[in-house]
């Protein structure tokens, strides 16, 4: 089974907080600054569609995926 690791730069992100709308399990927002808060950088596969979504539609492109095999570097 794949599995999906996700990085969210935070000095690239601008708060829109698309990504904490699109998959709030996995993000959150800063109460502070209103930047990205990645709660969970290995989501489960039921969270995965919205995890593309919201990487999808981060206006600053602060979240990025990757996805490797079983075994695979």
């Amino acid at each position: 089974m794949t599995t999906t690791r996700l990085h969210a730069d935070r000095e690239r992100c601008i708060g829109a907080g698309m990504c904490a709308l699109t998959a709030p399990e996995v993000f959150d927002q800063d109460a502070e600054d209103g930047r990205v808060l990645l709660l969970n950088p290995e989501p489960p596969v039921a969270q995965r569609a919205a995890v593309r979504m919201a990487a999808g539609v981060c206006p600053s492109g602060a979240i990025t995926l990757h996805e490797r095999e079983p075994g695979g570097s």
